[in-house]
């Protein structure tokens, strides 16, 4: 396959040429892979590549053939490197787990397994998912494939540069502040962030529990559907699994008739890049064409969320990431003192400077004397925030806005600050902070980068979401594929 046929193929597409007979499984992973090996603009999307595993992947998906249900029968899959993977090693893109191998698959692989999608390799990620831009990697940055210069977003940066850059046909990311949608928006792909509880959590290496969740990262919005049914359902292994509340479909709908669109004007006000901001409102203009009714609410406690969420998600990872000591796997520091000098060691040698910042806050709001201060304050503020979203959604069915509120950055633009880093994240916490679904959709340019319109909605709320962002992907009308990529694959600017 070419190279231009990697740059524009769905999943779906993908789908339809294997049962076609058009291509084999193996030729179609293939010619990924070589894609992956030659990688021009040193994207560094993956970090983990087998050909074998993933030839064994595809014997896997084989053995499946009887059954008529598993539609996408040997598509490839990329998967975020925090998910367990028994056939590759699983890093969390940090020197601690540098070779680590699991010996079981994350429930999503191996629900991804059981559908028959092919374990393509391991992406890039901000170290332990810690980060906005996927500069923080131990393994180098990731860049975005439409402006190498530029960052592709955090922390499933490599998960939105393989879609996008026609590495993978989709891929798993994760969210726990954003990190699904930011780097959708900042790629121009669709990521979306189920409810909290409908993918299971079991085998995704936690960075903070309460606020993790596992979810698509695509080329359009059926693929999405597509990927979100395979991967939801209940898990006894997660205790804060729940599946869907009713089977993931997509109903397209050509119209929006009915359909009101809350819009916070705190998702339209300072920090918000003037362009950005002026192309969602053209996106709302779109929305009303289509007959959709945009509706002005408030979410008065959203500008805390910043505040409560670096409180929040460090105290979490402070204690999850305890157990990376250098005792049981991982890296442990060499020609040590005694055990505590092994522990320093060890964590000082393996952890980079984000994840020991976030640490140290997180030890900090936890510690005798401040947590009531800190932690516990913070806690008060995400109960606000969900209520807000509560009084918001008697008034009205989703809730739309920016996803990012700027486009791609430049490489190392903001790894000095990193309180305009963490900014970065400003339109995506509330959501987290909730436990509610969010999505990002592609739906304009500024200054030749992508720029993402996001939808949330109410819990369980999925199906309506994709609906929805169905409608308005046709009538944004916007080409997943980078020009300059499109253009050096011979093909015809869309």
């Amino acid at each position: 396959m070419t190279d231009l046929d990697l740059l524009t193929l769905t999943a779906r597409d993908a789908a339809g040429l294997v049962a076609s007979g058009e291509v084999s499984p193996a030729e179609l992973a293939n010619s990924y892979l070589d894609r992956i090996a030659a990688d021009p603009d040193r994207t560094n999307a993956f970090l983990h590549t087998d050909r074998a595993a993933t030839h064994a992947s595809v014997a896997h998906a084989a053995t499946l053939s009887g059954d008529d249900s598993l539609t996408h029968r040997g598509v490839p899959l990329a998967i975020k490197d925090l998910l367990s993977t028994k056939d590759m090693p699983t890093t969390c893109a940090s020197k601690i787990l540098e070779g680590f191998h699991p010996v079981y698959d994350a429930t999503s692989v191996e629900l991804a397994r059981a559908a028959g999608l092919v374990n393509l390799g391991k992406v890039n990620m901000d170290e332990f998912a810690m980060g906005s831009s996927n500069e923080t990697s131990a393994f180098g940055p990731v860049r975005n494939p439409w402006d190498p210069t530029t960052v592709p977003g955090g922390s499933s940066g490599g998960s939105a540069a393989a879609v996008a850059g026609g590495f993978a046909p989709w891929a798993l990311g994760s969210d726990t502040g954003g990190s699904i949608r930011q780097p959708a928006a900042l790629c121009g792909i669709v990521g979306l962030k189920p409810t909290y509880g409908v993918v299971s959590r079991y085998g995704l290496i936690a960075f903070a529990s309460s606020l993790d969740q596992i979810g698509p990262m695509t080329k359009d919005v059926e693929d999405c559907a597509d990927l979100l049914r395979i991967i939801a359902a209940p898990d006894p292994r997660d205790t804060t699994s729940v599946g869907p509340r009713e089977p993931i479909r997509l109903k397209k709908r050509d119209r929006l008739d009915g359909v009101r669109l809350g819009l916070p004007k705190q998702f339209m006000a300072e920090g918000i890049d003037p362009d950005v901001k002026s192309i969602i409102e053209e996106n709302l203009r779109q929305a009303v064409d289509l007959g959709a009714a945009i509706v002005d609410v408030d979410l008065p406690h959203a500008e805390y969320a910043l505040a409560a969420y670096y409180l929040i998600a460090p105290a979490e990872a402070s204690s999850n990431l305890a157990r990376f000591d250098g005792v049981r796997y991982g890296h442990r520091a060499a020609n040590v003192d005694n055990l505590g000098d092994m522990y320093d060691r060890t964590r000082a040698e393996g952890f980079g400077p984000e994840v020991q910042r976030r640490i140290m806050i997180g030890t900090y709001a936890l510690s005798s004397g401040y947590y009531d201060a800190y932690y516990g304050q913070a806690q008060k503020v995400r109960t606000l925030i969900a209520d807000d979203f509560r009084k918001v959604f008697e008034h009205c069915d989703l809730v739309v806005g920016p996803t990012s509120p700027t486009t791609a950055f430049g490489l190392g633009e903001r790894m000095d600050d990193p309180l305009a880093m963490y900014a970065s994240d400003m339109c995506t916490i509330p959501t987290n902070l909730a436990a509610l679904p969010g999505m990002s959709i592609p739906s304009g340019l500024s200054n030749g980068m992508p720029v993402g319109f996001q939808i949330m909605g109410p819990a369980f709320s999925e199906n309506e979401m994709l609906s929805v962002a169905w409608a308005l992907e046709q009538s944004f009308q916007f080409d997943p594929v980078p020009p300059r990529l499109r253009a050096a694959a011979g093909g015809a600017s869309a």
